[in-house]
């Protein structure tokens, strides 16, 4: 489809699930397809920003800025060698999600800054942090589908309960429209009977699509953020990188 704006947000509690190398990974995909994409780090730690080549201690002006209404999101919008387009974080963003708490529209916020620039992307993908607080509600609320990586591992899949009970309070007060795109399943090692038991216990506990291809266990994925780039630059042939760019399809033939 031509003219819409999709926003995609990828959201976890549990830390350490790939969110950021799939955001990452995802976007530049999506830019490898001929997709405008916005990539929006949300979280306070800064990883998304750090891993596409940006010094986070180096910016003046980042989504938290957009976050407290103290500038427009086009002026924190800067480029990256993806390909794809970056609204920065730094720890600036721990202060203003303080701030947040108390300030009225706090859930709307991303929303309505997103609004002024989505006419110039056909993706806008949201790198979560790893908690269920104002900046991931704001990310939900602002999103049009979420989509849930997950290790392949027993306990990493504790959590997706809760998670899902804070997508349907958003649903329920704040954006009726979101939709959960499905599970992606990271680190996922074949090989073995239990991550694909844990695959199909998520699917049958949640009742959520997990997306296929499972993106494979890698070092190449630790690899990519320490010189700034994503997978697809630094392996492109690699299977983790095809992996991405399969998801990446699926989203596109999905929308």
């Amino acid at each position: 489809m031509t003219g819409v704006t999709t926003t995609l947000a990828l959201a976890n509690q549990k830390g350490g699930v790939a969110k950021t190398t799939s955001v990452a990974s995802i976007g530049a995909a999506l830019a490898e397809a001929g997709q405008r994409v916005l990539l929006v780090d949300l979280d306070p730690q800064g990883s998304l920003t750090f891993s596409l080549g940006v010094d986070p201690e180096e910016l003046e002006v980042t989504v938290a800025e957009v976050l407290l209404g103290k500038v427009d999101a086009v002026d924190a919008i800067g480029t990256t060698d993806e390909g794809v387009d970056l609204l920065p974080a730094n720890v600036s963003l721990a202060e203003a999600e303080e701030n947040l708490v108390t300030r009225t529209g706090r859930e709307q916020r991303l929303r309505v800054a997103l609004a002024k620039v989505a006419d110039d992307y056909d993706w806008i993908l949201l790198d979560c942090p790893p908690a269920l607080g104002v900046l991931t509600v704001g990310a939900l609320s602002a999103a049009d589908q979420v989509l849930i990586p997950l290790q392949a591992e027993t306990l990493s899949h504790r959590g997706v309960g809760q998670l899902l009970d804070t997508i349907h309070d958003v649903r329920s007060f704040i954006n009726p429209g979101l939709q959960v795109r499905g599970v992606l399943a990271t680190a996922y090692d074949g090989r073995t009977a239990h991550a694909r038991n844990v695959l199909a216990a998520i699917e049958e506990t949640y009742e959520l699509e997990v997306l296929d291809p499972p993106i494979p266990k890698t070092i190449r994925f630790a690899e990519a953020p320490a010189i700034g780039r994503s997978i697809l630059s630094t392996a492109r042939t690699h299977k983790g990188a095809e992996a991405y760019r399969a998801i990446a399809r699926l989203l596109i033939e999905g929308r």
